[in-house]
């Protein structure tokens, strides 16, 4: 089992080195798996994350849980694909399938920003250092 303790990739599915508060310059958030005091309010209060059932995983992601997909995997997921186009239980199968790191690459060519390089924000659609 791969380790994801250090990864930017939410037990949830989402990619937070795509998320805004990860690539923002200010107040920047390392992710849902850093230290409590590293993270957003938002993040450290996640209930995915704090989620009792995840606790209970080997891999410390919500598509090993017994009640997969609960109602806050489909809401969030629903919410992501209507907004933003991308899906979190779309990027739990691929988790799954591929294995975390290869995810991890698959997802850096995903948003990696044509012009610089960077990473484009799935929250505004464009790179934040090179707009």
């Amino acid at each position: 089992m791969e380790d994801s303790s250090n990864s930017l990739i939410a037990p949830c599915g989402m990619n937070c080195g795509i998320c805004m508060a990860y690539l923002r310059t200010r107040n920047v958030c390392k992710g849902c798996r850093a230290e409590p005091e590293q993270q957003t309010n938002h993040c450290a209060k996640c209930a995915m994350r704090n989620c009792e059932l995840l606790a209970q995983t080997a891999s410390k992601f919500c598509y090993e849980c017994t009640k997969y997909p609960c109602a806050r995997v489909k809401h969030i997921d629903k919410r992501y694909r209507t907004r933003y186009k991308m899906s979190m239980i779309e990027n739990l199968a691929n988790i799954k399938q591929f294995g975390l790191a290869r995810f991890e690459s698959m997802e850096k060519e995903r948003w990696k920003c044509n012009k610089c390089g960077g990473s484009i924000s799935v929250h505004h659609g464009y790179c934040l250092k090179c707009k």
